[in-house]
């Protein structure tokens, strides 16, 4: 089957969705599918070549505006392709407009996130969204509770079908634990407004650990800001971007992974399935979205209210005054990342999606 997959950029970008477009492609070409990306070049000219059994196309980039990027050529190279199946990550509106404009094959759209912060681009986009997401082949969302909170998805939850994102779960588990001098949290994760770390970070004068921040992004020189004005000194460490190669060994060297998101731009944290398959418990937001049905509360760790400093210290301390619990939560969270969240059943049931639309009537 020629499948060609749309969004706004590509390994090495490194983010949630791209490594989840990442893993999916790859693990399609290696089931013999003709996989094509299609993505925007970080730079103003286009590139095509092959990565992993994958053909990449990155169309010339004009500029970026509100976190899209945005490109003449894109549209025209989409024209060009006669896939299959196009499978765009939604949102990314020039990547949809330009296949309902000019592009080919059956459309499956995973639904990643809502419009959240981009609201002028949202109201203007509207119609032609709704348009686009009734004329869709299949919807795919990521969670149940992501199809229940979504203004978009709930109006279409009859269509949606939920396919969790899905990693390599042995992977995780794979290096040999480590302990630290002190007990140690561990947030990572790109550097954006939705990942909540300055409640991470106002919590941590009531923690008795050391935080370990790993990651980039835009919001990373205000955060290290913010942590000089709380004093937090050596409590906290700035790592930066950590190498994909080294984060299983971050993860096993850690006691409790917290991602303290703060708004519903995150969707559903693929950082906690890789906290848990390293088998530590997590402290996570309750914000409507995959968070709080990735991590299962009182089960496999704690879902607290979102912009909520003083939870977050409360159960951070909870779990690091009881081993027997962080252990009976990281074994609860380690069996869970390998019953429901392998990426080769994840493979599967986008598969078998593909094949069932292929052969609906046109």
């Amino acid at each position: 089957m020629k499948i060609l997959h749309v969004y706004k950029d590509y390994y090495p970008v490194i983010g949630g969705i791209e490594n989840h477009l990442r893993a999916l492609a790859e693990g399609l070409a290696r089931r013999g599918h003709e996989v094509t990306v299609l993505v925007c070049h970080p730079d103003a000219r286009t590139e095509v070549g092959m990565l992993n059994g994958v053909r990449v196309i990155r169309a010339a980039r004009a500029r970026t505006v509100a976190s899209t990027p945005l490109s003449a050529e894109l549209p025209r190279l989409l024209a060009r392709e006669r896939p299959d199946v196009t499978h765009l990550q939604f949102p990314y509106p020039l990547g949809e407009v330009s296949h309902w404009w000019r592009g080919h094959g059956r459309t499956v759209i995973s639904y990643q996130s809502d419009v959240v912060r981009q609201r002028m681009i949202s109201a203007a986009y509207r119609p032609v969204m709704r348009w686009g997401l009734r004329r869709a082949d299949a919807l795919l969302a990521t969670s149940p509770n992501y199809v229940v909170s979504s203004p978009e998805l709930a109006r279409l939850a009859h269509r949606c079908l939920v396919v969790p994102l899905g990693i390599a779960p042995e992977r995780f588990a794979a290096p040999p634990r480590t302990r630290r001098a002190r007990p140690t949290l561990l947030f990572v994760g790109r550097h954006r407004y939705y990942k909540g770390l300055p409640d991470l970070l106002r919590a941590m004068p009531e923690v008795d650990a050391d935080l370990i921040v790993a990651g980039d992004g835009p919001m990373r020189p205000a955060w290290e800001r913010l942590a000089g004005e709380l004093a937090l000194g050596e409590k906290v460490r700035f790592l930066g971007t950590v190498p994909d190669a080294e984060l299983p060994a971050l993860y096993r060297s850690a006691d409790v992974f917290v991602l303290p998101a703060s708004a519903r731009s995150e969707a559903f944290g693929i950082v906690l399935l890789e906290a848990m398959a390293a088998g530590l418990p997590c402290v996570t937001t309750e914000l409507g979205t995959g968070t709080s049905f990735v991590v299962q509360h009182n089960l496999t760790g704690l879902v607290v209210p979102a912009r909520t400093p003083g939870a977050l210290a409360e159960a951070a301390g909870r779990l690091l005054a009881d081993e027997a619990l962080r252990a009976r939560m990281g074994e609860a969270g380690q069996a869970r990342a390998r019953r429901e969240f392998e990426v080769e059943t994840m493979i599967d049931r986008i598969e078998a999606v593909y094949e069932a639309v292929s052969i609906q009537p046109l």
